[in-house]
């Protein structure tokens, strides 16, 4: 009993500390840019009073800046979490397993091919997404719900859907390719608040959806088996979890493209950071935010050059994939 209720402190504890550091860097994030302002310019800004110079640049350009990095860090970390749970693979993330490639070649063709509005853009590549899921599922499809099959297949998917990507990219005009190349990259330049509202709705209502399946999460991350003798209906929990994880990333991908890593290091990270034996999305979720606001700093202050958010999120991630990939190996789970 003692150990559960420290386990159960230290869960929350993190879980708290993680929502300040978030809001910490949100708060950073609305101060920071070509002019600092004080807090209380910021506060007076969001009450609505029009102050010269910093109402456009809190209003249009940094708060939509902030939103997008918070919800979006949010959604991929916590389905990230769902999927690495769920299919009882830390690789199982949706960047390795194609979901977002599906989202990101979905947007390629609107941008390089069809020249569409950034709305269709963000509505392609949510329909993108889901496509290609239901597709994975469909040519993992057995007698049994097979995690390694549908891994096995979403790698194949990504690698065709990259090389598509790479092709519309070699034959598309020039003046389309910065465009494209900077969404690829995972960027929230030129985030907008009016592009961000399915993003947030997908977030209030999903979170809740997962949280409320967590307990039946943790079971199956036990194993199929184990998961029905508990009396846990697998096949529908498993459903609703990964409908709701597959909008968040394309609700996510579509507003900021795909940043990388993000999805893949929030859940092992949180974990680590709330002990083993219980499952923490909420955890997760919160961690993405963190990584993807402070990469977001990084990225605009701490060089001369200012890089895209999934730059820095894919220098952090590279090494410990392989430090992942290595492990596994060591263990022989690969």
């Amino acid at each position: 009993m003692k150990g559960r209720k420290k386990r159960e402190k230290r869960f929350w504890l993190v879980t708290w500390l993680l929502g300040i550091l978030a809001f910490g860097l949100c708060c950073t994030m609305l101060m920071l840019g070509n002019t600092i302002y004080p807090v209380k310019t910021i506060l007076r800004v969001l009450a609505g009073e029009e102050i010269k110079g910093a109402a456009y640049a809190v209003n249009t350009i940094r708060l939509p800046r902030m939103l997008a990095g918070l919800f979006a860090g949010f959604a991929f970390g916590l389905a990230g979490s769902v999927f690495q749970t769920m299919l009882r693979n830390p690789l199982a993330n949706p960047n390795i397993i194609g979901i977002t490639s599906g989202s990101s070649a979905g947007a390629v063709v609107c941008i390089v091919l069809l020249h569409t509005s950034s709305t269709m853009v963000y509505i392609v590549s949510i329909a993108a997404g889901l496509a290609t899921t239901l597709t994975m599922f469909l040519l993992a499809r057995g007698k049994r719900f097979s995690a390694s099959k549908l891994i096995l297949v979403g790698i194949g998917v990504q690698a065709m859907l990259n090389a598509v990507v790479s092709y519309i990219l070699q034959a598309g005009s020039e003046k389309d390719i910065p465009t494209a190349m900077r969404w690829l990259s995972g960027s929230l330049n030129g985030s907008n608040m009016s592009e961000l509202y399915f993003l947030f709705i997908v977030v209030l209502i999903g979170t809740p959806i997962i949280l409320i399946f967590s307990k039946q999460l943790a079971l199956l991350e036990l194993g199929e088996e184990w998961a029905v003798g508990l009396g846990v209906n697998t096949e529908r929990v498993r459903f609703i979890l990964m409908i709701s994880s597959v909008l968040l990333i394309a609700a996510a991908t579509a507003a900021t493209g795909p940043i990388a890593f993000v999805s893949f290091l929030a859940g092992p990270i949180a974990r680590r950071l709330t002990g083993k034996g219980k499952a923490n999305p909420l955890a997760a979720g919160l961690f993405g935010s963190v990584l993807v606001l402070l990469s977001d700093l990084i990225g605009q202050f701490a060089f001369e050059l200012r890089f895209p958010v999934g730059v820095i999120t894919g220098l952090l991630g590279a090494p410990y994939l392989l430090f992942l990939l290595v492990r596994m190996n060591q263990t022989g789970e690969l």
